[in-house]
C-alpha cells in the first residue's frame, strides 16, 4: 500500500509517536510506502509532502510538537477543495489517508471520506472530548503539565497570603481542569460544562481564609463562563476559523475576588505549555497503539473509521459517529471532584 499521513489542528505530546508507529508498523511489517503531508490539510490540498521512511522517523517518539507541522484550514476551504483533495490522492497513488487530529480534524476526516477517499482516523487532543474514546493521547501529559505547575503555585501562594486563579486549557470541556484540580488538591475547580456562580465561589473561597487558612488555588479552564447575572464578563467573539475568541477568564475573576474578599488575587495563564514538550509514558504507549491499528485497519480496508480505546483495547468507530457529540465533564464527576477540593 501507500499511506499518506498528516497531522492538523492543535499540536499535541504524543503526535510524533503516532507518525512513527504509522510507518514502522506500515514499512517493516507490511512493505508500504508512507508519505507525509505537511502542515495539515494544507499539505494535502496543495500536494506538498515528504517521504517517510524508518530514518525520517528516528529518535522522534519522546519529541512533541510534530515533524510534518500543522495548520487550521477554514471549512469553506476545506469543502471547496475536496475535489483538488481526491486528485492528489489519485495522482499519488494513495491506497489510504491517517489524519490525526482532534474535533476539526475528525469533521474533515469525515468530509472526505463521505466523499470517497480512504480514511483511517486517529484522534488526539489534550481536551480529552472526543467522545468515541475514553482517552485521548496529550490529554495525560497536559494534565501532568498543570498539576505539577499547581504544585508548584501553592508554595508561593501560601507565601504570599494570595489567592491564585490558574487558567488551563479546555474551550469547551473541563477535563484538564478537573483532572489537574484534584491531582493537585485546589480549592475550587471551574468548568465550561458548569456555569459558575460569582457568590457561591467567591463564598467557597472566602471561607479557607476564615478558617485561617493563609491561600486558595482556583483552577479554571480558559472556556468557563459565570452564570448569567452573577458577574460583568467580558466576551469577544469568534476567529476566522470560527472559534470563539477568549478574553481570559482567569484575568477577570481574579479581579473579581479580589474586590470581592479583600485578598490579593493574581492570575495565571499555562496556556501552551500544557501543549509542548515531552509525552508522558502513558501517551507515548497509546499513541502508538494507535498508530499501529491505524495501518492495520487501513490494510483490512476499513476505510471511514477512527481508532478508540475502550477499557484497555484498542477498537474501530465510525467517524461519522466519533463527530457527533463532544464528551463533557458530567454532574457526577464534578460532584465526586467538589467532596474532595
Amino acid at each position: 500500500m501507500r499511506i499518506g499521513v498528516l497531522t492538523s489542528g492543535g499540536d499535541c505530546p504524543g503526535l510524533n509517536a503516532v507518525i512513527r508507529s504509522v510507518v514502522h508498523r506500515a514499512v517493516v511489517d507490511h512493505g508500504d510506502e508512507v508519505i507525509g503531508f505537511l502542515d495539515g490539510w494544507k499539505g494535502l490540498l496543495e500536494g506538498d509532502y515528504r517521504k517517510l521512511d524508518l530514518e525520517a522517523v528516528g529518535g522522534i517518539l519522546a519529541r512533541g510538537g510534530t515533524i510534518l507541522g500543522s495548520s487550521r484550514v477554514q471549512p469553506a476551504h476545506l469543502v471547496g477543495g475536496v475535489e483538488r483533495a481526491r486528485g492528489h490522492v489519485a495522482d499519488l497513488g494513495l491506497d489510504a489517508i491517517i489524519p490525526i487530529g482532534g474535533e476539526g480534524t475528525l469533521k474533515a476526516a469525515n468530509l472526505l471520506s463521505e466523499a470517497g477517499i480512504p480514511i483511517v482516523g486517529v484522534p488526539k487532543t489534550i481536551d480529552n472530548d472526543i467522545a468515541s474514546t475514553d482517552v485521548t493521547f496529550g490529554f495525560d501529559t497536559a494534565v501532568t503539565v498543570a498539576t505539577e505547575a499547581l504544585d508548584r503555585l501553592k508554595t508561593t501562594a501560601e507565601s504570599h497570603q494570595r489567592v491564585l486563579v490558574v487558567e488551563v486549557m479546555g474551550r469547551h470541556t473541563g477535563w484538564i481542569a478537573l483532572h489537574s484540580g484534584m491531582a493537585a488538591g485546589a480549592h475550587a475547580v471551574v468548568v465550561p460544562e458548569r456555569p459558575f456562580d460569582m457568590d457561591e465561589l467567591t463564598a467557597r473561597v472566602g471561607a479557607r481564609f476564615a478558617d485561617g487558612k493563609r491561600f486558595a488555588i482556583v483552577v479554571v479552564a480558559e472556556g468557563a463562563k459565570p452564570r448569567e447575572g452573577s458577574m460583568e464578563f467580558k466576551t469577544a467573539g469568534t476567529d476566522i476559523y470560527g472559534h470563539e475568541r477568549f478574553t481570559g477568564v482567569a484575568n477577570q475573576l481574579s479581579v473579581e475576588l479580589e474586590r470581592r474578599l479583600g485578598k490579593e488575587a493574581r492570575p495565571v495563564i499555562l496556556g501552551h505549555v500544557q501543549r509542548g514538550g515531552t509525552p508522558t509514558a502513558y501517551d507515548r504507549v497509546l499513541a502508538t497503539r494507535f498508530g499501529w491499528h491505524a495501518v492495520e485497519a487501513a490494510h483490512r480496508g476499513e476505510f471511514g473509521m477512527l481508532t478508540a480505546l475502550r477499557g484497555t483495547e484498542i477498537t474501530m468507530v465510525p467517524l461519522a459517529q466519533a463527530v457527533e457529540t463532544l464528551k463533557t465533564v458530567p454532574a457526577d464527576r464534578y460532584a465526586e471532584a467538589e467532596c474532595v477540593l
